[in-house]
């Protein structure tokens, strides 16, 4: 069975009993032998030629239990496809560890362990140097990023890169659609066999987008694309989010739109490795000058964020490519001082820290937002706060208690 059809035989992984007892699965010394809980209950384990997979404790979670036959199946097949590059199964992957289905997302970071062992052996490989490049691209409506994206993307793949472009669109609180689009506006890019476009809708929830963004990364890594884009939209909480889980951030302003300095977050232009300006050409060439100028007296007097690198301002053209050599350039003199300094590599580690402290704010989030005790309140007491009957805080430490009588 093909990586087409995967998906859809997970989803009838619903009726599956969630009470089983934990089980351990690990992998041999050998390469390529993977060992397998038997079947029948017995407890024996079996040897199948299986791409190496990580050793996945039962402490994943008591709810995982064991792996059927079929699960094992389907998740080796995805596991298969991804490294070695298909595009069909890198989309399926990412698609699995987006699922809000409790028994997809066990199967999801089951599969994530096995990319991230994979990942971790060719960096050994590799010198323990990373091998991929994970650049977050941001800046308000206008910017001209997804225009950006495919001129500096095709570029690349030109250059006999793999580009995956994971953009984060934002959905509507209305419908849940998504409002943006990105796929649809890089034609040339998304026709590309060296390309890979992802767009992430927010579903309302920007913890929920960021979390799956940090994940999918992972699985476009494991598929072999040495470039990472994450694009985002907009100027707020998102960049903040984004900055924390590549190596680079890159701000792209437009030439011509106000007091660009009051527009844009003083902190999203101190996270800013790189300020690009684009759509510098014809009447906007003097225009995007100035901003230029004023950006770089901008960023001498705020704190640095590296000790490594100092901040830089260009101007690009995708109309008519005018300063993408250069631009690129740049990235990579940024890739080679970081990787020189060892700070890229401690970046990314810190930068796994807070991923992990974020997603047990999440989940700790949800746990509370589900207790019983905590659901049954949670009207009365809204009703209350918003009729000025009672404070907030007061209503907050209410369910706090309800919460902690209920452990």
């Amino acid at each position: 069975m093909g990586c087409s059809g995967l998906l859809s035989r997970l989803r009838h992984l619903g009726s599956l009993s969630q009470t089983r007892p934990p089980r351990r699965w690990c992998v041999s010394g050998a390469a390529h032998v993977t060992l397998w809980p038997g079947g029948g209950g017995s407890g024996a384990w079996v040897s199948a030629e299986r791409p190496r997979w990580y050793c996945v404790e039962a402490a994943l979670g008591q709810q995982a239990g064991e792996l059927e036959a079929r699960e094992r199946r389907q998740l080796a097949q995805l596991y298969e496809g991804l490294i070695q590059g298909h595009r069909a199964c890198l989309a399926q992957s990412i698609t699995l560890v987006e699922s809000r289905h409790p028994r997809k997302k066990e199967l999801a970071q089951v599969l994530l362990q096995q990319v991230l062992a994979y990942r971790k052996r060719q960096e050994e490989l590799n010198g323990g140097k990373p091998l991929a490049f994970r650049v977050g691209l941001s800046g308000p409506p206008g910017a001209g990023k997804s225009s950006f994206i495919e001129v500096v993307g095709k570029m690349l793949t030109g250059r006999g890169h793999k580009v995956s472009v994971l953009a984060v669109d934002p959905s509507s609180c209305t419908t849940g659609g998504s409002l943006m689009g990105d796929k649809t506006r890089m034609t040339e890019l998304s026709r590309d066999m060296r390309a890979f476009i992802r767009p992430s809708p927010t579903s309302g929830t920007l913890g929920g987008v960021t979390r799956t963004t940090n994940e999918a990364i992972v699985l476009c890594e494991g598929a072999g694309y040495d470039i990472v884009l994450v694009e985002t939209v907009g100027v707020g909480q998102s960049e903040f989010a984004v900055a924390d889980m590549v190596d680079m951030f890159v701000l792209l302003i437009p030439p011509a739109g106000g007091d660009e300095l009051q527009g844009i977050k003083r902190g999203i232009i101190e996270m800013a490795d790189l300020v690009v300006v684009t759509k510098a050409d014809g009447d906007l060439l003097v225009p995007a000058r100035k901003i230029q100028a004023e950006y770089t007296s901008a960023l001498k007097l705020l704190r640095k964020k590296s000790k490594t690198w100092q901040p830089k301002v260009v101007q690009v053209s995708s109309r008519t490519g005018q300063g993408v050599p250069e631009l690129w350039a740049l990235l990579t003199e940024f890739q080679e001082a970081m990787l020189r300094s060892g700070e890229l590599v401690s970046r990314r580690q810190g930068q796994q820290k807070v991923w992990m402290w974020n997603v047990i704010q999440e989940s700790v989030l949800r746990l509370f937002q589900e207790h019983p005790a905590v659901r049954e309140q949670i009207p009365e007491l809204e009703r209350r706060v918003t009729s000025g009957a009672l404070s907030s805080g007061l209503a907050a430490d209410m369910l706090l208690k309800a919460f902690s009588a209920g452990h």
